[in-house]
């Protein structure tokens, strides 16, 4: 996927084509100004206040407690992203809006927004730091209470649509019974594939500060006793030998060191039954040598910055998996969210 400029009309095409338009500019002066625009937004709930019935600038600015003047240049900004369509002097959401946007869609991902505006948006200036000093910020050992919640809703939001497709192509036994999601927090993965597999059952492995939060959106499921938390560290318990026929990682790999990794997949290998899958569920660095890719490209970067690693190529997940006696088996991507892969890995019979 990739972030483009389009003209609007024969003009601006022209411009585009002679280079007469500094796309840096545009880059370095007006997309911050929309990235924070669309976060704020969500945040103060202007999406909500319209759909309620508030048409007007002053009327959504009453709704939301904010400057008259100030909503109606913000209100600018989203039209011109077509988050709104203007018209006889009234705001109207879109289509896309009402189904990524509000807090009732199923797909929504409202809590992500409000999570990267509060708690994500200052880290960004630590970017110069994180370039200087490969340091990253390694935010989990600085949340308290309101920081996990934020970030479980934040989670289970940006997961909703995956988890549907991640199970509509996991390469599973229908006979499978028994599955470890490491890190899975909301569950979203182990709920959708315990829905598609009827006889599976899902054990989620994940930091106690995490569950205590996590647990009411698990709950919300209604999944029973089929999908439980279990309160642990995978980097310090031990795994019980040959019991699984599924172990996922989603989106864990790009917080730990290449031997942290490696001693993870070790501990898998042992825990899966002969014939199960691992599958570590990540963002992917993309080659340098190929097409650039936006996506995979831009959370490197961010996972770099925010946490221990960045993002790790197939090669490299790969090499985790020969190294513990594991077999490379499928690579499957996602559509829906280009850069983002299920690498599948088999323990032999």
């Amino acid at each position: 996927m990739q972030l483009r400029v389009f003209p609007d009309n024969i003009l601006e095409w022209l411009a585009l084509r002679l280079k007469l338009v500094p796309l840096p500019l545009l880059h370095a002066q007006i997309f911050p100004v929309v990235s924070k625009a669309v976060l704020e937004a969500v945040d103060a709930g202007i999406f909500e206040a319209i759909e309620a019935g508030h048409g007007s600038a002053e009327s959504i600015a009453t709704a939301c407690q904010l400057h008259p003047r100030a909503t109606e240049q913000l209100l600018g900004v989203l039209t011109s992203m077509r988050y709104l369509r203007f018209r006889r002097q009234t705001y109207r959401l879109t289509r896309s809006t009402r189904k990524w946007i509000l807090a009732q869609s199923p797909d929504t991902v409202r809590d992500l927004a409000i999570y990267n505006n509060r708690v994500v948006w200052p880290w960004l200036d630590q970017m110069g730091h994180y370039l200087r000093t490969g340091q990253g910020i390694q935010y989990h050992d600085s949340f308290g209470p309101d920081e996990w919640d934020l970030y479980q809703k934040a989670m289970n939001g940006g997961a909703i649509s995956e988890a549907r497709e991640f199970a509509r192509n996991l390469p599973l036994s229908a006979n499978a019974t028994r599955m470890l999601d490491i890190g899975g927090s909301h569950g979203q993965h182990s709920v959708e594939a315990c829905r598609r597999f009827p006889s599976l059952q899902s054990v989620i492995l994940d930091l106690p500060g995490a569950i205590e939060k996590a647990a009411p959106l698990l709950a919300r499921q209604g999944m029973g006793k089929r999908v439980v938390h279990q309160p642990g560290n995978i980097l310090s318990d031990q795994l019980p030998d040959a019991t699984y026929d599924l172990v996922l990682m989603s989106s864990l790999a790009h917080h730990f060191t290449t031997e942290q990794n490696q001693e993870v997949i070790h501990k898998i290998s042992q825990c899966l039954r002969p014939g199960g899958i691992v599958v570590i569920n990540e963002f992917i660095r993309p080659n340098p040598q190929d097409a650039p890719e936006l996506v995979g490209s831009s959370t490197d970067l961010f996972f770099g910055l925010t946490s221990t690693s960045g993002n790790w190529s197939v090669d490299e997940i790969h090499g985790w998996y020969r190294a513990a006696n594991l077999l490379p088996y499928k690579i499957l991507s996602y559509r829906a969210i280009p850069g983002r892969f299920q690498v599948v890995g088999r323990k032999p019979f």
